[in-house]
């Protein structure tokens, strides 16, 4: 996969020297001449990290870098600050806003590359380990709701849920456990609450994989 890296900055010379750097390096770079811009490319492309320098019209990089670290989906996005200024309290409130890291303009362009991959591979992990958390915690709720759903289970529904399995109708069912069908009917639909599920495909489905049927 592609990286797709933000570039934000009102000086043409320079997005053009950081497209330049990056592009060699393997990224894909999307360009933007000021803040404005930038909040369109961010909600349509999704980059992976943002480059933008701070003085700029219409919105400046601090203002920017507030908007991004507002919106849950991009609060893991790294950002990298570029800028002439030298003044050691306006890098803070970069750093105070959610920057990640600050070059000074005119910067190299091996120093930039290398903040930006350093910066990515953290993120790349961060998100990997993140997405490896929440599918943890849905497995541990699915092994919660089957324990619960199984330990829950009268012996009556559990006769219908076998036969369920077995592909037979509710009439069927009904003929086998001397019950009307109605009254199967509404086994069916205590087993589909119970289970989470909305048909009685997906009960069956939901049965088999999670070994409710005896």
């Amino acid at each position: 996969m592609v990286l797709q890296i933000l570039v934000v900055d009102d000086d043409p010379a320079v997005r053009l020297s950081a497209t330049d750097c990056l592009e060699i390096s393997g990224y894909s770079v999307i360009p933007a001449e000021n803040g404005k811009e930038a909040l369109k490319m961010i909600e349509e492309y999704q980059p992976h990290l943002m480059v933008t320098d701070i003085t700029m019209d219409h919105m400046d990089g601090y203002q920017l870098i507030r908007w991004v670290r507002q919106r849950p989906a991009f609060r893991l996005m790294p950002i990298v600050c570029l800028t002439t200024q030298t003044d050691r309290y306006k890098r803070i409130r970069g750093y105070q806003l959610g920057g990640d890291a600050y070059l000074s303009k005119p910067f190299e362009s091996d120093e930039l590359c290398a903040v930006i991959r350093n910066l990515l591979e953290r993120s790349q992990l961060i998100q990997s380990e993140w997405r490896l958390r929440a599918e943890d915690q849905i497995h541990k709720r699915i092994k919660f709701q089957v324990t619960s759903t199984r330990q829950e289970l009268t012996m009556r529904e559990q006769q219908v849920l076998n036969l369920l399995g077995d592909g037979l109708s509710n009439p069927q069912i009904g003929d086998h456990l001397y019950l009307s069908p109605r009254t199967i009917e509404k086994h069916v639909s205590t087993l589909l609450c119970k289970t989470g599920t909305s048909n009685r495909v997906e009960l069956v489905r939901f049965a088999m994989e999670h070994d409710l049927i005896e």
